[in-house]
């Protein structure tokens, strides 16, 4: 059933599982998001806009920026060189360009840097209520636009939710998105409780507050679900994942199909 089972332990401990909690990116969307909107602010065009992000992003290792940089490739557009690339995890990034610095991230980074959004927060709540991930461009102090994107999530997602559930488990979602994004797509897939805006290193965090109303289960393929797999009572992990978090999953789904966890 390509359900790799590491120890007799793991398969002891399954089936006292109450709470099962799912990572987004990968595990419940495909992890291949796709750039949805790009919206200018000021008298910038949608190419500058998309040149800027591309041009910072190319040095990330993250599934959003690597879906900006591919439309950039469609467009045929030559990619400026961004030197002081810094990723601020939970945020965004910053990189100068041509001698000058640029913001690329949530709302969160562009408070930081004194950014007013107020005139696009409309605009913003309503991308992210469609389950898009929304991220803004600035030059300094000086707000540029928006670019949004979205993960779609997988054909089964909703169906392995539904067996969970019949199964008597609670099921959650774990996500950095904000709490509208994250809603949305937690609806798609039928899931009500859902933890949104956690930072990376804080995913464990949740499971270790939720085990102390029973045992948990958590899935998850990214390097940065491998502290929250280890600290769960099972660490389930996809195979179609990072081999950090194959390595510390107590059960690895070789498929990386959701209907391999109610199995």
């Amino acid at each position: 059933s390509g359900i790799l089972i590491k120890n007799g332990e793991a398969l002891e401990t399954a089936h006292k599982l109450k709470f099962m909690i799912f990572d987004k990116t990968g595990t419940i969307t495909k992890g291949a998001p796709d750039v949805t909107d790009i919206v200018p602010v000021s008298k910038i065009s949608h190419k500058s806009i998309l040149k800027l992000a591309a041009s910072m992003e190319k040095k990330s290792e993250h599934p959003l920026a690597e879906a900006i940089v591919n439309r950039a490739k469609k467009e045929k557009i030559t990619l400026s060189d961004a030197k002081g690339f810094k990723a601020i995890p939970g945020h965004g990034i910053t990189a100068s360009i041509a001698s000058k610095r640029y913001y690329f991230g949530n709302a969160k980074l562009m408070r930081d840097h004194k950014v007013r959004i107020s005139s696009i927060e409309k605009q913003v709540h309503a991308l992210e209520s469609e389950g898009k991930t929304v991220m803004l461009l600035a030059e300094g102090a000086k707000l540029l636009g928006m670019i949004a994107v979205a993960d779609t999530i997988k054909e089964t997602s909703p169906e392995a939710v539904a067996r969970l559930k019949k199964l008597g488990l609670e099921v959650y979602m774990i996500t950095g998105d904000n709490q509208r994004t994250a809603s949305a797509i937690a609806k798609k897939a039928g899931i009500t409780n859902v933890f949104a805006d956690v930072l990376p290193e804080d995913k464990a965090k949740y499971v270790k507050k939720l085990q102390a109303k029973g045992k948990v289960g958590m899935v998850g393929d990214g390097i940065n679900d491998a502290p929250a797999l280890a600290q769960a009572d099972i660490g389930i992990a996809m195979g179609s994942g990072t081999d950090v978090a194959m390595e510390t999953g107590n059960i690895v789904l070789m498929r990386g199909d959701l209907l391999d966890v109610p199995k």
